[in-house]
């Protein structure tokens, strides 16, 4: 065989090489974006439990705090409403579930101040800690999710890994805020 006629075999093998390696790297990359997508899914949970493990001390308080202040009927609904809807809540609807709970949580504590015998009730001051344990469930796992969403996210926006995010049509994730969290953590200490 003379060399001319191996040209176009070499030609059609280095071509072979590179199609194989650009598969190889979607595939990489395919499974990367949804290894951050399961990952941010399974944190998601996570924060439901923690948030409804949360929304059911706050029932517990009101039901602890109720001989002492009139809660409306109102807020004893919405605390309901939220543990319903936490179970199914994406990011958006759990930044309003964070807000509403933070709420009736400060209120709760605001109504403890007023009244020194639930400083000392066991009931009242071991729900507090328990809120208190939540509260940093919560936080941490928080953190965890928003940075799997920085990284999901940044593979949505760079090259190349952005091209394939366009062909599979990915969309960013949203990052969870909690703001009022941020700036005026529950005072759970008497």
């Amino acid at each position: 065989m003379a060399l001319g006629s191996l040209v176009p075999w070499i030609i059609g093998g280095l071509v072979l090489l590179v199609v194989i390696g650009l598969v190889l790297y979607f595939i990489g990359i395919y499974n990367r974006f949804f290894s951050l997508k399961n990952s941010s899914e399974a944190t998601l949970g996570q924060i439901r439990v923690a948030m409804k493990k949360r929304l059911d001390m706050i029932d517990q308080l009101l039901g602890a705090v109720k001989s002492y202040a009139k809660f409306e009927k109102e807020t004893l609904e919405k605390v309901t409403a939220m543990r319903a809807g936490v179970g199914t809540a994406g990011p958006g609807d759990l930044n309003e579930i964070e807000r509403e709970s933070r709420s009736i949580l400060g209120r709760l504590f605001a109504v403890a101040e007023n009244y020194p015998d639930l400083k000392t009730n066991t009931t009242v001051m071991s729900l507090m800690d328990a809120v208190r344990g939540v509260e940093e469930e919560i936080a941490r796992q928080r953190y965890t999710y928003n940075n799997i969403s920085q990284q999901y996210n940044t593979l949505v926006d760079v090259i190349p890994s952005n091209f394939v995010a366009r062909i599979l049509g990915l969309q960013k994730l949203t990052y969870l805020e909690f703001e009022e969290a941020i700036r005026t953590p529950p005072r759970i200490e008497f």
